[in-house]
């Protein structure tokens, strides 16, 4: 499942543009296809729209989020200074969701999102704005679909801020998930090359896996000959940024039928994959038109 690295002027552009470019294609083609099937069926589906991570407009490092400053010294600068336009992008459309949910832990960063949109004439009645933590609005979210329901849900942190058991609550739902994963930004600096795992809390509960389970993911225990007799060495695998997303996309599996295997890598500027951009759904169709998209953005 590991590609081989594209290099990073292939790209045609910044890994955020990539990303951006990437889910509005698919917000586009997904709008269009259940527009026709409320138009077929008197309104069926209701079409919902979830940001986990709206933000104002923009993340950077005076802006972090109380729950990240954990990450912080983990992050290089251009990492850290991200654009998001995922909101106005989604709002342009001139397809519509029946309701949309943005959501950021940041109160003053959700509340410039609302007064943004609103200078720009994008605010529409059916926005909702919340200040909460992501994992809480996920658990009430999920909760609350129906089998009338057809939700499209984008989580892209620039850290590990999701919670495995919030991704659980998807399972049998009408969802379709975008999410970001820190693959080389975050997780693969806290697997320690001699086998120990920094934040060991915070990986399990982003793996939904215990720290022995990561362990055995991660690492190899090697028999070394010396002067002095064997010795146990252990060795981190090679690969462990790709290796990093196999393994989620692995558990992703658990939830949701159809995960794209081959997800969308984003690189930083020393060519180094920092994120993996990865679809799920419980709709066969809906996983190929994102493969189709993925695959367009990767050459």
């Amino acid at each position: 499942m590991s590609q081989v690295n594209e290099p990073r002027s292939s790209w045609g552009g910044s890994w955020t543009e990539l990303k951006l470019d990437a889910f509005e294609n698919y917000v586009s083609a997904y709008l269009n296809i259940m527009n026709a099937q409320k138009h077929k069926y008197n309104g069926w589906p209701t079409t919902i729209y979830f940001d986990g991570f709206a933000g104002s407009g923009k993340r950077n490092s005076t802006t972090l989020p109380t729950d990240n400053n954990l990450f912080t010294d983990y992050l290089m600068e251009e990492e850290l200074d991200v654009y998001k336009g995922s909101v106005e992008r989604v709002l342009r459309l001139l397809q519509k969701f029946d309701h949309y949910f943005f959501v950021d832990n940041d109160k003053t960063a959700i509340s410039n999102l609302k007064q943004k949109l609103l200078e720009e004439d994008l605010l529409l009645n059916s926005c909702n704005f919340i200040s909460d933590n992501v994992n809480n609005q996920l658990a009430k979210f999920s909760e609350a679909l129906t089998s009338k329901d057809a939700a499209l849900v984008l989580l892209d942190p620039f850290g590990m801020q999701i919670d495995w058991e919030s991704i659980e609550k998807f399972k049998d739902k009408r969802v379709d998930l975008w999410i970001l994963i820190p693959s080389g930004v975050i997780i693969n600096r806290f697997l320690d090359k001699k086998g120990k795992l920094l934040f060991a809390n915070k990986l399990e509960s982003y793996f939904g896996l215990n720290k022995e389970e990561i362990q055995l993911q991660f690492y190899e225990h090697n028999s070394v000959d010396t002067l002095f007799g064997s010795v146990d060495i252990t060795v981190k695998a090679s690969d462990s940024i790709s290796k990093i997303a196999d393994l989620y996309i692995s558990r992703l599996r658990s939830i949701l039928k159809y995960v794209s295997d081959v997800p969308l890598k984003l690189y930083n500027s020393r060519n180094v994959p920092i994120y993996h951009f990865v679809f799920a759904s419980n709709n066969p169709t809906a996983l190929k038109i994102a493969k189709q998209i993925i695959e367009k953005k990767r050459k």
